[in-house]
């Protein structure tokens, strides 16, 4: 049988290298200091390719991989994989989420610590300017301050746990856990996010995504105690970095510790021309314990991969197509978009999610719960959720899960519901499809719509008096905001829900103004 060929693309550990160049059934390329123009000349015939953040897997990339199975990227981080390209080609694309942990961990730590005493500074002005000047460097003792942790997955449940050791106050917030998460560990919890800006210090541990983009900005910053110390190592972007510059260079945040940037690398980065702020370039992942594990299991992946058995951390692998008939393969799509939407309308620890089918693809509930899982955690978890681990994290967080095949007798020939319980409350969407792929959204909480599930839009439910919609069209054209479409539902207890789509993205800001209408009783963005 003929070999099974991986390239490694980007520089790993020697570990790496020696697990895959031990297996005889594989051929191992070495392209760490290949070009990266020479390097789709490599990739016509290689089965599986280990990259890093140095090589984007963009068209080019996927155009030359002729035979690529699979990507696996070696790190947390896959904003240079294009997933979707990736699912176009039948490639399934994977990552390393959990082998730096602690270097995180700890450089967080690290930058924690350098905003209290100014380590960098006191540093450079003895070594660097051989200047003796103790009195300079005064800073602040971590004992006995507030520490806000926005996030309390694995890396900031971590943190929080060492900051206590530290004897620091530590409050989490974290829309998507339980309390007793947090509680259980001896730590704070809130839901209120205006509680974090209270603190002394703020560390940020989520991912990247339309909610968590801007978390803090000029809004915020305002709110917040002056002398405040703020630290970002989780990822660039989540700080609103125009407005944490403004707030340093007038002192309203005594010190910042930056791991991360919007753009790297960020050698010419306006926030480098500030003096009280400690910058790295982005060594979340740089020890050498982190990188040999990140080695090893990229490495046990692609060699997985490489021989079908399985892929680890997949971020993009559906049920198989062929095992389900073809009028069930748009309902597998139609159901993960109506939970991503439901999450980000009941955005809240989630209890449960259910699913009901009406008509024939109740043969195929099951199958479809796993897409379900996929949609519903998304917003919460980002990228590290997948369709082969959607069940274990829904386990381990101790979501119950249902699924319920029924007789159709909502006039439609095949149906799909989707209930998704919170601590918040519990958001119903139904839907269907047309033809062979017309997919459609016929419900809300019982309200009445027909709109595809794509585009952004928002979610409006009031009270069905004169003027809703007038006051509604005001606020969004004061802020610019273009109508594409308004689907209207009503019932019969004086209650209306609207879904607004819209052609530009909608600040926060702007949901709030829609809440606080007298007629509103609550409003939501999503995007699909």
């Amino acid at each position: 049988m003929k070999n099974k060929k991986i390239i490694v693309c980007d520089a790993i550990h020697s570990k790496g290298f020696e697990l895959l160049n031990k297996e005889k059934d594989i051929d191992v390329i070495d392209a760490v200091k290949v070009p990266k123009d020479e390097l789709l000349k490599l990739l016509a015939d290689v089965d599986v390719a280990i990259t890093r953040s140095s090589t984007d897997v963009d068209e080019k990339f996927l155009n030359s991989a002729k035979n690529l199975k699979a990507i696996v990227r070696a790190g947390v981080g896959v904003d240079n994989v294009d997933q979707e390209g990736c699912s176009r080609r039948g490639i399934i694309a994977m990552n390393v989420p959990t082998a730096n942990t602690i270097a995180a961990v700890e450089l967080t730590m690290a930058h924690l610590l350098g905003t209290a005493r100014s380590f960098p500074n006191a540093n450079n002005h003895l070594k660097l300017d051989r200047v003796w000047k103790r009195e300079k460097w005064y800073g602040v003792e971590l004992c006995g301050k507030k520490l806000g942790v926005i996030g309390f997955g694995n890396i900031g449940s971590r943190v929080a746990l060492r900051a206590k050791s530290f004897e620091m106050d530590v409050i989490a917030y974290d829309p998507y856990i339980s309390a007793s998460k947090a509680t259980d560990l001896g730590i704070g919890y809130t839901e209120n996010f205006e509680d974090i800006l209270t603190c002394d210090f703020i560390t940020i541990h989520t991912p990247k995504n339309k909610e968590t983009e801007d978390i803090i900005s000029y809004d915020e910053i305002a709110k917040m105690k002056d002398g405040v110390r703020l630290v970002n190592c989780a990822r660039g972007g989540l700080y609103n970095e125009k407005a944490l510059y403004e707030g340093i260079k007038s002192g309203k945040i005594a010190y910042a510790g930056i791991d991360v940037f919007s753009y790297e690398p960020a050698t010419d980065h306006f926030l480098l021309d500030l003096e009280n702020i400690c910058v790295t370039p982005h060594l979340g992942a740089n020890t050498l314990e982190s990188q040999e594990k990140i080695a090893l299991q990229a490495a046990e992946a692609a060699v997985s991969a490489a021989r079908g058995i399985s892929y680890p951390h997949a971020l993009n692998l559906p049920i198989k197509a062929e095992d389900l008939p073809p009028f069930v393969e748009p309902y597998l799509e139609l159901v993960q978009k109506m939970a991503f939407m439901a999450a980000q309308i009941n955005k809240a620890h989630i209890k449960s999610v259910k699913i009901e089918a009406e008509g024939e693809v109740g043969e195929y509930v099951k199958s479809l719960l796993t897409f379900a899982l996929v949609g519903s955690l998304k917003e919460s978890i980002g990228n590290k959720i997948n369709y082969v681990n959607a069940e274990f994290v829904a386990n381990e967080k101790g979501i119950e899960t249902k699924y319920e095949a029924k007789p159709s007798t909502s006039g439609y020939k095949n149906k799909i519901t989707i209930k998704l319980t919170t601590d918040k409350s519990v958001t119903n969407i139904s839907g269907t499809v047309f033809g062979e792929n017309e997919q459609r959204i016929v419900g809300i909480n019982g309200f009445k719509f027909d709109f595809k599930p794509k585009g952004k839009m928002i979610v409006f439910k009031n009270s069905d008096v004169p003027g809703v919609i007038a006051d509604i069209s005001t606020i969004l054209a004061k802020s610019g905001v273009n109508i594409a479409d308004f689907r209207l539902g009503r019932d019969e207890h004086g209650l209306a829900m609207a879904v607004i789509l819209v052609d530009e993205d909608i600040s926060k800001k702007l949901i709030s103004e829609l809440n606080s209408l007298e007629t509103c009783i609550w409003a939501e963005y999503a995007v699909l």
